[in-house]
């Protein structure tokens, strides 16, 4: 059963707002690295129900994000 505490919420709301700013960027400067980690940001809230697993997912996204910037 799912069970949305405020940090959860939160992880939601900011990895997923991450994500759509990764994605626009992507698409915009033509480069399919962000806009596919943005997608991920914006789909893996979805399917991951323990809060600390949400947190780690999109902190790794995160740094993929960071270290495959062109």
């Amino acid at each position: 059963m799912l069970s949305i505490t405020p940090a959860a919420l939160l992880a939601m709301l900011v990895f997923s707002v991450v994500g759509f700013v990764a994605f626009r960027y992507g698409k915009k400067q033509m480069l399919w690295q962000p806009m596919v980690i943005g997608i991920l940001l914006m789909v893996y809230p979805y399917f991951v129900e323990q809060t600390w697993l949400l947190y780690l997912i999109g902190i790794a996204l995160c740094a993929g994000l960071y270290f495959f910037r062109d």
